[in-house]
């Protein structure tokens, strides 16, 4: 899927491919950067400007980004890795949690 973020400094828009998890209506994302020691630019472009374009399939549409609470992060983030092993690699190339974004069609 595509999502399109407003930056946090620049107020630019960028789109970046990123995997998804559908949980019910939503869809979670993950702020993996690989296992780097840091998030990716498009979780701090979520974080400040929370109204996003997503694109899955043919659909197209905004939403709104919430970071998952560590309980559903956890549980969220475990179901990913049980179908993409590497995304529990990555969880073990970094000390930090690596964030679950939450999105919620609001158009």
């Amino acid at each position: 899927m595509l999502i399109t973020t407003t930056g946090a400094k620049s107020g630019r828009p960028y789109t970046t491919p990123v995997m998804y998890l559908r949980d019910g209506d939503r869809l979670a994302v993950f702020a993996t950067h690989g296992g780097s020691p840091t998030s990716p630019d498009w979780y701090h472009n979520m974080v400040a400007n929370p109204v996003i374009t997503v694109e899955v399939g043919a659909e197209t549409y905004q939403a709104r980004a919430t970071v998952a609470a560590e309980e559903e992060r956890v549980r969220l983030y475990t179901r990913q890795a049980e179908l993409f092993p590497n995304f529990a690699e990555y969880q073990q190339k970094t000390t930090r949690k690596i964030p679950v974004v939450l999105l919620e069609r609001i158009s």
